[in-house]
């Protein structure tokens, strides 16, 4: 095994990739950036407002032997993506990777969801997706190559109570990368989806154990999913082993 700072032949599937994760500093963003940079890949992550747990990811990520930066910026906002990628593309010459993982939840039934919770959730989680990736087409374009990862949700495909507003958009993440994808393929740009289902992070144990239980028992696994064994797939699509594969929807859920 290769020591800290250090990669085997084996790990280096991202050699030579600039690869964007948005939405890094936690949960399954940050086990993405951590696979990233473990795997030879200059990894850019953004953070809306975890400073100093993204300064410790940083740290950790550099210790890998990745050129990392953490840029605190918002990707629901439309001016502040273009700003991200043309900082990156001035830096780096280049983008190769771009995962939109920049996620948010404000659950309640329709009947009591407001106005805000629904705008919020469809900001964050869809509207970030078209501004980051809408931005990043440019320079994969002119590079004739790049792949697009978006994380969407299980719930996304199967809908569920009290998440109208995260299943939505996370629905709506599916349709635009399908569309995408067509799009753009004859330039040798894909674009795929990763569909989480009950994965343990900070976002997921936030639920009541009631809801926990309900979920368990709908998992034909027998578990929780866990951070990484989403990476490992975003990892997949990443890299050139994916090199046929655009415009697919991947569930990571047990079965769920």
């Amino acid at each position: 095994m290769p020591e800290k700072g250090q990669k085997s032949s084996k790990s280096m599937l991202l050699k030579d990739k600039v690869a964007l994760v948005t939405g890094a500093s936690r949960g399954i963003g940050e086990a993405i950036a951590r696979k990233f940079a473990q795997s030879g890949a200059t990894v850019i992550f953004t953070y809306h407002s975890s400073v100093e747990r993204a300064e410790q990811l940083v740290i950790e990520l550099q210790g890998y032997g990745a050129t990392v930066r953490a840029v605190q910026s918002d990707a629901a906002s439309f001016t502040a993506a273009e700003a991200l990628m043309n900082d990156i593309i001035k830096e780096f010459g280049r983008i190769d990777v771009i995962v939109n993982n920049a996620g948010i939840t404000k659950d309640n039934l329709l009947l009591r969801m407001n106005e805000a919770q629904w705008d919020a959730v469809q900001d964050t989680n869809l509207k970030s997706v078209f501004n980051v990736t809408k931005h990043g087409l440019r320079p994969m374009l002119k590079q004739r190559s790049g792949s697009i990862i978006n994380i969407t949700s299980i719930v996304g495909i199967t809908g569920n109570a009290g998440q109208a507003n995260y299943a939505a958009s996370k629905a709506g993440v599916i349709g635009f990368t399908q569309s995408v994808a067509q799009e753009v393929g004859s330039r040798n740009i894909r674009c795929n989806a990763v569909a989480p289902g009950f994965i343990a992070t900070e976002m997921t144990e936030a639920l009541t154990d009631e809801v926990r239980e309900a979920y368990f028992k709908n998992i034909p696994m027998n578990r929780f999913g866990r951070p990484e064994e989403v990476a490992d797939v975003c990892l997949f699509l990443a890299s050139d082993m994916s090199s046929y594969i655009s415009g697919q929807t991947i569930t990571v859920s047990g079965a769920m």
